[in-house]
């Protein structure tokens, strides 16, 4: 490693120790020579002047954390001696230019991706199976097992049976086998969840939005949805909530309701006949190439730590704004985790409308959470504070680093989906399913998820490139990350050049060459946001 430290800002007034810094150690930082007074373990933060109680510390250019005890230069950072605070936010006041990243390796790429009717391009294609309502989770296990076994086999089982003798129809007695590959096109995908009733109206309206949009997602061909019939959310509702995103998409939707049918044995052989008849329509439609425009990336970050902020996201920050400079679309969710990074948010919105309606969801999510005793300054976990993010601000500017510099030309609701090119900001929690869950409900094709510490995190329909921040994370956890930024931390490759690598390994993943960790091991996570407090 060539530096033992790094002052990521010429504003700030800590430094991230790039490897242990011990007590004693003679620094020089810019002008100034520093004495370390204590041991900095890798990737904590260490004082460069002398601050008193309620003087503030400066972190990427910004007021992340505030003295509670005086500090000297040369001090290290921890829980005991600085707490959260944030600089405060007075609504949009300027225009910040974009320097618009150099796309002329770019322009002329494409990937190979799924076209829909609606114009949307899907870099994978899944069948859906989802119920409305938690009664319907059973039958929605008894679908995979019947699906997968047979036709990627296992053990036989009542279904099965049933499906095989429609294989039968398909296959002559000289062709048919146990394992029916022909179906190499199509995805199948389970989703079960705990919802559609039981909970508040509200809690299935937000859920019917959300099962709308993975419907609506370019990887989605077609789906199967089960109900029971007396839930809160209805298939009306259901349909209702579909109706404005799929008026030209086209897409197969079948639905089935198990009050209306009658005995389990009755719906489930209707269900696989259907399903089947159509899986293999979806299995017809083939890869085409497409523009980078067409791509719909969602950036998360989870089991974030210390160096997150420095290689990881920002390498994400610039695939990002390729990706806004080409005419495509991001998406920088987690409000939780953009506390502090308010003001220069609001100054990169377009326009006034939208910069109002960040700030409204921000301040009514931070004022919900207060109401239940908890709040924005409570979201760093036990691993984050261990590995240097030790306040909700310093995890936030580093998270907010994921955004790039492009300008913001939305801002979305939970469950609203995506309509403008460019980088969109969308209401979620930090929680990292909750996070991508939602993310992909919005449209993202693609999910970049960066960690420091490791998480298997996937997702039922889109897959979740892992990044790491550092390499010994990728050398100890080979099968959940995907890609290495340590490189950064290293001082061998910028940022830029580690984003052009991301680059590149994001076309193999969209158009089907390269698979994942995290679908490799069928990591298909799907956890809703219930508008209650998640942090």
């Amino acid at each position: 490693m060539s530096a033992t430290f790094v002052k990521i800002h010429p504003k700030d007034n800590v430094v991230v120790a790039l490897s242990e810094i011990r007590a004693g150690a003679k620094l020089q930082v810019d002008d100034t020579e520093l004495v370390v007074n204590e041991t900095v373990p890798q990737k904590q933060k260490l004082c460069l002047e002398r601050l008193k109680i309620g003087e503030s510390v400066v972190m990427y250019g910004v007021i992340v954390a505030k003295a509670i005890m005086p500090l000297k230069a040369g001090d290290l950072l921890t829980i005991c001696n600085v707490s959260h605070d944030i600089e405060p936010t007075f609504g949009k006041n300027k225009t910040l230019p974009w320097n618009t990243p150099d796309i002329s390796l770019w322009k002329s790429k494409h990937f190979m991706g799924f076209h829909r009717n609606d114009g949307q391009v899907g870099t994978a294609n899944n069948w859906l199976f989802f119920p409305l309502v938690f009664c319907e989770n059973r039958n929605i296990d008894i679908l995979k097992d019947t699906f997968e076994k047979e036709l990627f086999p296992k053990v036989p089982n009542h279904y099965r049976r049933h499906l095989r003798k429609l294989l039968q129809k398909e296959n002559s007695p000289e062709e048919y086998k146990e394992n029916t590959s022909h179906l190499d096109n199509i995805n199948l995908r389970f989703i079960t969840h705990q919802g559609g009733c039981g909970g508040t109206k509200d809690d299935a309206m937000s859920l019917a939005r959300l099962l709308a949009g993975y419907v609506n997602n370019p990887n989605v061909a077609g789906a199967t949805v089960l109900s029971l019939g007396c839930q809160h959310l209805q298939i009306e509702v259901f349909k209702k909530a579909l109706e404005p995103l799929s008026s030209h998409a086209q897409k197969p939707i079948l639905i089935f309701e198990q009050q209306q049918i009658g005995t389990t044995e009755q719906m489930l052989s209707e269900v696989i006949e259907k399903s089947f008849v159509e899986i293999q329509l979806a299995n017809e439609i083939k890869r085409a190439p497409a523009p980078l425009s067409e791509l719909n990336i969602g950036l998360e970050c989870g089991g974030s730590d210390g160096f997150s902020g420095i290689s990881a996201n920002p390498t994400l920050g610039y695939v990002s704004d390729v990706l806004a400079a080409l005419g495509g679309c991001s998406i920088l969710a987690e409000f939780p985790e953009l506390c502090g990074v308010e003001q220069d948010l609001v100054d990169r919105c377009v326009n006034d409308e939208i910069a109002h309606k960040f700030l409204t969801l921000m301040q009514n999510y931070n004022q919900n959470a207060k109401n239940v005793g908890s709040g924005f300054d409570m979201n760093p976990s036990p691993g984050n504070i261990k590995d240097g993010l030790i306040t909700d601000a310093i995890k936030s500017a580093g998270a907010a680093k994921k955004g790039g510099t492009s300008p913001i030309v939305d801002v979305l609701d939970y469950t609203q989906y995506l309509s403008k090119k460019g980088l969109n900001l969308l209401c979620t929690p930090g929680n990292d399913v909750e996070s991508t869950t939602a993310m992909v409900g919005s449209g993202a094709n693609l999910v970049l998820f960066t960690t420091g510490l490791g998480t298997p995190t996937g997702n039922p329909i889109t897959p979740v490139i892992k990044i790491a921040s550092n390499t010994e994370l990728c050398e100890k956890m080979p099968d959940i990350i995907d890609f290495d930024t340590g490189a950064i931390i290293r001082g061998e490759k910028s940022i830029e050049e580690i984003g052009e690598l991301l680059l590149e390994l994001i076309i193999e993943v969209a158009s089907g060459r390269h698979m994942i960790n995290a679908d490799r091991h069928q990591q298909f996570d799907f956890i809703p946001w219930k508008r209650g407090v998640s942090l």
